[in-house]
């Protein structure tokens, strides 16, 4: 930049020959570049303002949007995480109804080495062995005389193995504070609690995430800080389900079977209140799952929610209740149950060979006849039958709050001709769990109303599609009862309590095809009490086998029915029932008129 001179010296010549004083030039020129100064210094002292300006509405828009976000948004509280792997957040309890733990958080002490800090590591490894004889010698050796620098020894400890573990003196052996998960009742409901596992961990810290059951469908609710550590409350009853697991064990000894399974589920809301599933397990100690063979094998297998089992005669009630429902027939109504009966190729027996030539409809349901059951069936058609088992929910996975959930979907015949319809309506060709079973009895005992399971207390459920009308349905658990009062389940039959329920026997397939000829899954689906239904039972049991005065028996009348008659004598008193007397004597045949319709094809 060019400056202007104070002092120009042709001005300072002219003003001298006119006389003037040359230093009022250099003061008007020193105040001209003063102005010139001023302006620029105003001019960037505005520039300056601006982009102030600028920058503090754009920071005040940018507050102001953020703090709208999070007024919009829903509350949550912020989860700590700092350098390493920790706990996120303490695992929330798992409580039965009455509020009693059954899942907690207890803290433990982990164990690790230092094998560059050891002073006798052979002597380490020795000491370690004595404490902990599951582990293995010479690889403590290996990893703690070579180059690394960390070894995991135990990711959980007791206090008295702790203990031990100081007492070898070993500096390099050092210690870690966690949370583990304690199920302090054992075995008791592991098959819903399922069990828990370290996710994220660290030498300090480590995150417990769910595996199975319950834990790990509500991993992500129980972990949540914002639920402030309220417990989930599930709809067991502990003393119930010890009760259940008890009389199942034991019968499942008597019985000689392979396995078994119970569910107790209220009728009104559809809580479970007791399920198990045996053999189980400990989930303090949860044992690794099977890679090979049958899952049914592997006490990990929940049978009451996993299982696919055809469940026999126990279907029968639906298409009798259904054909009811759509008076196509009353419970007096002959129908025409000679057997065999011929189905295309196929022939339909009854059980060890029976021919009971004309039956009621009632009958039909208590000498649980085979013929007279795909009579009614007929009567209603194929289509109408398969749109009825699918509102009973025998056509998708349990919505039950479980990760196995998905995994039980029935086994459902792609094609249903006219012998499917005939052996579904006795309860074969279609595979199901047994909690399926226990939702579709507890609709007929609901008034034909639609239940769903849950393990969840207090959820208000929506009250479920009518499916069966109030009047079909109290008819059909009428004929529930005649069958525990001169049926077949006679042995199920509990003073005071009014039982009534249905048998149901069926031969196990073979993975190869076809049908095992003495291997039998026995089941018992039954409601109580009759008048005025409370609760249903489902009791299977697995490959049983009895011997009584008649030699050896499988059918689930000498074998899962007196196991579940034993159940309800245990549990009915905790459920606070009270045995009444029948004031109503048991509905019995009376000679029809003549004038009553013989069904026949």
């Amino acid at each position: 930049m060019i400056r202007t001179p104070l002092r120009p010296l042709a001005r300072i010549l002219r003003a001298r020959e006119a006389g003037e004083n040359p230093d009022a030039i250099e003061a008007e020129n020193r105040a001209q570049r003063h102005a010139v100064i001023q302006e620029k210094a105003r001019d960037s002292a505005r520039s300056r303002l601006f982009f102030m300006s600028c920058a503090f509405a754009l920071a005040f828009c940018t507050v102001g949007f953020k703090m709208g976000v999070l007024a919009s948004s829903q509350p949550s509280e912020p989860r700590v995480q700092t350098t390493g792997a920790q706990i996120i957040s303490q695992r929330a309890d798992i409580t039965d109804r009455q509020g009693r733990v059954l899942a907690t958080n207890l803290l433990t002490q982990s164990l690790y080495a230092h094998p560059q800090q050891m002073v006798d590591p052979d002597r380490a490894a020795s000491e370690l062995v004595r404490v902990f004889p599951d582990l293995d010698i010479e690889r403590l050796r290996k990893d703690f005389t070579g180059k690394r620098s960390f070894v995991w020894i135990k990711k959980k400890i007791s206090p008295e193995q702790m203990q031990a573990v100081h007492d070898i003196g070993e500096p390099g052996l050092l210690f870690g504070p966690r949370e583990m998960r304690l199920y302090p009742n054992g075995n008791i409901a592991a098959h819903i609690l399922g069990g828990a596992t370290f996710g994220k961990e660290g030498v300090a810290s480590a995150e417990v995430v769910g595996v199975a059951g319950v834990e790990k469908a509500f991993d992500h609710w129980l972990r949540d800080p914002a639920n402030d550590g309220a417990p989930l409350t599930l709809s067991l009853d502990l003393t119930v389900q010890a009760a259940m697991e008890e009389v199942l064990s034991n019968g499942m000894k008597v019985m000689n079977a392979k396995g078994a399974t119970g569910i107790l589920m209220e009728v009104k809301t559809g809580e479970i209140v007791a399920m198990a599933s045996l053999p189980d397990f400990d989930p303090n100690d949860r044992p690794r799952p099977l890679l090979k063979g049958d899952p049914s094998d592997s006490p990990l297998f929940n049978r009451a929610v996993q299982g696919q089992y055809e469940l026999g005669s126990t279907f029968k009630i639906f298409p009798v209740a259904q054909a009811i429902d759509l008076k196509l027939v009353s419970p007096t109504t002959m129908i025409n149950a000679k057997a065999p009966m011929k189905i295309g190729k196929y022939l339909i027996n009854e059980f060890r060979g029976h021919n009971y030539g004309t039956l009621s409809v009632t009958d039909i349901i208590v000498k649980s006849s085979n013929v007279g059951t795909v009579r009614v069936a007929q009567l209603l058609g194929a289509e109408r039958q398969r749109d009825f088992l699918e509102k009973l929910g025998f056509f998708e996975p349990t919505p039950i709050e479980m990760s196995e959930a998905p995994t039980g979907k029935p086994l459902v015949p792609k094609r249903w001709p006219a012998v499917t319809s005939a052996t579904v309506a006795f309860g074969h060709g279609l595979a199901a769990s047994p909690l399926h079973l226990a939702s579709a009895y507890a609709t007929v005992a609901n008034g034909g109303k639609r239940v769903v399971p849950t393990l969840i207390h207090g959820r208000n459920q929506r009250g479920g599609e009518q499916v069966l009308s109030p009047e079909a349905a109290h008819i059909a658990v009428q004929m529930l009862r005649q069958v525990v009062v001169r049926g077949s389940g006679r042995s199920a039959n509990v003073e005071g309590y009014e039982v009534a329920g249905k048998t149901g026997t069926a031969d196990k397939p073979r993975p190869s095809g076809g049908y095992y000829g003495n291997k039998v899954v026995s089941t018992f689906a039954s409601v109580f009490p009759a008048s005025d239904p409370q609760y249903v039972l489902v009791l299977s049991l697995d490959e049983p086998s009895t011997k009584g005065p008649g030699g050896e028996s499988r059918t689930a009348g000498a074998t899962s029915a007196p196991v579940a008659a034993e159940v309800i004598r245990r549990v009915a008193p905790l459920l606070g029932l009270r045995p009444t007397t029948e004031t109503k004597l048991p509905m019995v045949e009376r000679p029809l008129p003549d004038r009553l319709k013989l069904v026949s094809n």
